[in-house]
């Protein structure tokens, strides 16, 4: 697959880029020379390649390195009045935030 100024300018309008020329033409190369590469590792044979480990092991690891992720156990929720205490700016019942998005 290859991609073309059609495609950069496509993306760079979904999120909401504004690209010049030469912004665009470089894209287009970055992204082509990624998906070769891309393609080039498609190509190994990694049948005997065995599945890397997590990057973060539960317990010790070595070096004596303690996982220090907390359990995974439900917990009560912040109440909505507790949160909205903490707001900049709200109605009461949700949190008010600036328009980013002008289309």
């Amino acid at each position: 697959m290859k991609i073309t100024e059609k495609d950069v300018a496509y993306v760079a309008n979904l999120a909401n880029l504004d690209l010049t020329d030469s912004e665009s033409v470089r894209m287009e190369k970055d992204l082509n020379a990624i998906l070769e590469y891309v393609d080039q590792l498609a190509e190994l044979d990694t049948s005997n390649v065995a599945p890397m480990a997590q990057v973060s092991q539960l317990g010790t690891v070595p070096g004596g390195i303690t996982d220090s992720l907390r359990d995974d156990e439900p917990r009560e929720c912040l109440s909505r009045e507790a949160a909205m205490a903490g707001a900049p700016q709200t109605d009461g019942t949700f949190f008010r935030v600036p328009k980013v998005i002008e289309r």
